[in-house]
């Protein structure tokens, strides 16, 4: 699809250089979150000692403000607080004030979040958090709003009550402040050292506590699955990708058909809802009901990522066009409209435009009467459940399919085939109207950990789909993450925005490993597998808890915060303990590197008492303990990339939902250094063959597509 003329919604404060602006602190900074809030009178500093230094000389506490560049409620607080001159005369009386974008300082972030939820059992953004001069935080709330009403304390309210105790009463705040740092610190707390005792040449594999954790895993999925729906728990609902990685490898496990069918509902229930842009592709952040229709509009790099990896696994388990369909789309969106020049991904799409949330992405009846034409508005209406009065808010529509191409089109005795061809050229057409409207803001920081999940999805969706394309685009990501957010003793930076800059973090190490693992399956290009190998012994080398076990988010020669936290939750995103885990075992398969065992197992206990506690909130880290289980397959393909048999071979693989293999190329001297197992794998008399081991026992070589899925299949 071309582009046409354009216009980007402005946000208050991004342009510190206007008229009106008189800029604060922020306006040196690098990210879109911070110069929003520029040219706000709030006399804001960016996180760093300039800020605590303040806050110690001027005997204040820190008023710390967490958000990010995409967030609707922080756009509301902002405009109605932090914009308003009278409001920002308190605070600045009152504290030192600090913003921080969360995507920027994930590891700040994690932090005040977990206060939040100790004191308040709520979490989320705009996140709010009072706290003395050395960090130690004493409240924390999400979004408050300026005056009170309904029984809540208003901003205005609370600054003044703050200061009072601050002034008369500090020892009840120090107090408060150091029970919510013991807490904190308290499940900083895991297993200890008795963790190390256990021998480095355990393994996961047949341990009968991993299996069990899977079994009760998806008990727990299933006791919140909405059969109706799809999905899990009420509303708000969440995609979690994650969840349909883990089912669909319940099902592949246990041939169980009802994990299977938990995750199509799923899958089919978010492509056909309005959580999907039917429009310019691509799946907003989340759903506000139950039947995935009202989402919340913002669009997220990760989430992009996760879920074309969901449906690509969907389509490799059923072969049903509709999944592919799905990943193709989305992909398209990211490579159409959040591709950097570099080749990097951007990080997000707001969901307001022109003040108004989801304005850019609903319809009035007129509007698409206007871009179709009145026969294909009627067509449109029993496609996509639109009505003359609206489907939503002030007579406006969100588009969401009524039913699957095929039953549509039996309904209305057209070929499905044509039906299809009829809808896609109605959704060009609204496409290119669409453009012309105010555009929500693009948060254009390149991310590494966020760019290392893009990159592990085009690189599967590369394999699954045949497209040599998005092997390419996943490559051009690599290489400039690999050239730019590196220093030159090899360690990753952990965002790009008018150059590289912040330490990298634990998500970052593990998400790009996983990138490059995927990347080196979909390509055979050695410098990807070199580069993970890499990466991993840095980030061994920097996160690893010695006493432990388990990786800290920070490095050890990073930041010195309030907490060193160690996450294994997965969350929104997985964890990058969990990502960790499944890229041990992984390279322990491709490399032939049995060192990474130990580690996978420790790794793995570390983690096994909050797993145990709560399997639920950990379905990655179990997608990673069934790869541990196996049966593992290791396929060393010999022979040539143009060789006739071995694209035979590869095409068969890749098509397949094989999710616990590891697959290299015994060809050239490179993989040989990388992988010294491969050195004498050749192909049998003259024809390309496939070498296939697991659990420790190798088979004869394999010498056609059918040998090989005889082996790769046969448990």
């Amino acid at each position: 699809r071309s582009k046409v003329a354009m216009t980007e919604d402005p946000r208050p404060g991004i342009d510190p250089s206007r008229s009106s602006c008189q800029p604060n602190r922020l306006c040196e900074e690098k990210s879109p979150y911070l110069l929003q809030h520029a040219c706000n009178p709030v006399d804001w500093y960016p996180w760093g000692e300039e800020a605590f230094e303040a806050a110690r000389r001027e005997d204040k506490p820190i008023f710390l403000s967490v958000g990010y560049s995409t967030c609707h409620w922080c756009h509301v607080m902002a405009h109605e607080s932090f914009e308003d001159p009278n409001v920002a005369r308190l605070l600045n009386q009152s504290f030192i004030c600090i913003k921080v974008d969360r995507e920027e300082r994930p590891d700040i972030d994690q932090i005040y979040m977990a206060a939040a939820i100790a004191v308040s059992g709520r979490g989320g953004w705009p996140l709010t958090v009072i706290m003395t001069p050395d960090k130690k935080p004493f409240f924390a709330a999400t979004y408050i709003p300026k005056k009170g009403h309904m029984g809540l304390t208003g901003l205005m309210e609370l600054i003044a009550q703050v200061k009072e105790i601050w002034d008369n009463d500090r020892e009840s705040l120090l107090s408060s402040a150091n029970i919510i740092v013991d807490h904190l610190k308290g499940r900083q707390s895991g297993r200890g050292a008795d963790v190390q005792k256990e021998s480095h040449k355990d393994t996961l594999s047949g341990s009968p506590f991993a299996s069990s954790l899977l079994s009760r895993g998806y008990s727990a999925l299933s006791s919140i699955y909405d059969p109706e729906n799809g999905g899990f728990g009420t509303a708000p609902k969440f995609p979690t990708p994650h969840h349909i990685l883990f089912l669909l490898r319940c099902w592949k496990r246990t041939k169980n058909i009802l994990p299977l069918e938990m995750a199509k509902t799923t899958l089919q229930g978010m492509r056909m809802g309005g959580i999907y842009d039917h429009v310019g592709f691509g799946f907003h952040r989340y759903s506000t009901d139950p039947e995935w229709f009202v989402p919340h509009f913002e669009k997220m790099l990760y989430d992009q990522a996760l879920l074309a990896m969901a449906y690509a696994e969907a389509y490799q388990a059923t072969g049903e066009e509709e999944y592919a369909r799905t990943v193709r789309e989305i992909l398209e969106y990211i490579r159409r409209d959040m591709t950097s020049p570099e080749g990097g991904f951007y990080s997000a799409e707001d969901a307001d435009s022109e003040g108004e949330e989801g304005k850019f992405y609903t319809w009035t009846a007129v509007e698409l009467k206007e871009a179709l034409g009145e026969e294909d508005f009627r067509l449109l209406i029993r496609l996509f459940d639109v009505y003359e009065s609206g489907n939503y808010e002030g007579g406006r529509n969100i588009l969401r399919q009524r039913s699957s191409f095929s039953d549509a089109a039996s309904v209305l005795k057209i070929p499905e085939e044509e039906l299809y061809h009829r809808s896609s050229d109605m959704i060009s057409r609204l496409y290119l109207a669409r453009e012309r409207r105010v555009h929500p803001l693009k948060d254009d920081k390149i991310l590494t950990d966020w760019n290392g999940l893009m990159i592990a999805a085009l690189a599967r969706a590369a394999g699954a789909l045949q497209d040599p394309d998005l092997a390419m685009a996943a490559s051009r990501a690599a290489d400039f993450l690999l050239e730019v957010m590196r220093t030159p003793e090899g360690r990753l930076m952990h965002r790009y925005r008018q150059g590289a800059d912040i330490q990298a973090n634990l998500d970052d190490y593990a998400f790009l490993i996983w990138g490059l693992i995927e990347l080196y399956e979909a390509t055979f290009d050695v410098k990807y597998l070199k580069a993970a190998v890499r990466l991993n012994e840095i980030m061994e080398q920097h996160f690893w808890d010695g006493e432990a076990g388990g990786f800290f988010f920070t490095a050890d020669d990073g930041e010195e915060l309030l907490v060193r936290k160690k996450e294994y939750y997965d969350g929104a995103l997985p964890s990058g303990n969990s990502i960790a885990l499944l890229n041990l075992l992984r390279l322990l398969h491709l490399t032939g590197d049995t060192s990474l065992e130990g580690k996978a197992a420790l790794l793995a206990r570390s983690a096994l008492p909050a797993v145990s506690a709560q399997p639920l909130g950990y379905t990655m880290l179990l997608c990673a303990l069934d790869y541990a289980l196996g049966p593992t397959y290791e396929v060393a393909l010999a022979g040539s990339l143009e060789d006739g048999g071995l694209k035979e071979m590869l095409a068969a693989i890749r098509s397949r939902f094989l999710p616990n293999k590891a697959v290299v190329l015994a060809s050239g001297s490179e993989i040989v250094m990388v992988a010294p197992f491969t050195r004498d794998l050749v192909p049998v008399k003259g024809k390309a063959a496939a070498y296939v081991c697991s659990d420790h026992v190798c088979q004869l070589p394999a010498t056609s597509a059918a040998e090989l899925m005889a082996l790769l299949e046969k448990n």
